[in-house]
């Protein structure tokens, strides 16, 4: 990770996205599932598995799309392209 920077809620969704179920200690929990990267056929599953990071680490930002390209992974792209936007304060000053 970055020395700084890593504050921003758009930031922070992106590295979780980055980690692997499992890679960290003591929440084993956190990341996507690395069962689904190469399987053929489980593109809604990682949609999903995405979903599911952000809503439940990074409650900061809304998902507004996550989509998957299945005929890219034929060549090797294996990119997800996630829409995030930060929510905005429930507290009024």
């Amino acid at each position: 990770m970055k020395a700084h920077g890593n504050g921003t809620p758009e930031t922070c969704a992106s590295n979780l996205l980055r980690i692997v179920r499992g890679e960290v200690p003591y929440d084993r929990v956190r990341g996507r599932d690395g069962a689904l990267v190469d399987q053929p056929n489980a593109t809604d599953e990682a949609v999903a598995d995405a979903e599911w990071v952000l809503e439940t680490y990074e409650p900061r930002v809304d998902v507004e799309g996550i989509e998957a390209n299945p005929e890219a992974l034929l060549s090797g792209d294996f990119a997800t392209l996630v829409n995030i936007t930060g929510k905005e304060d429930d507290e009024e000053a």
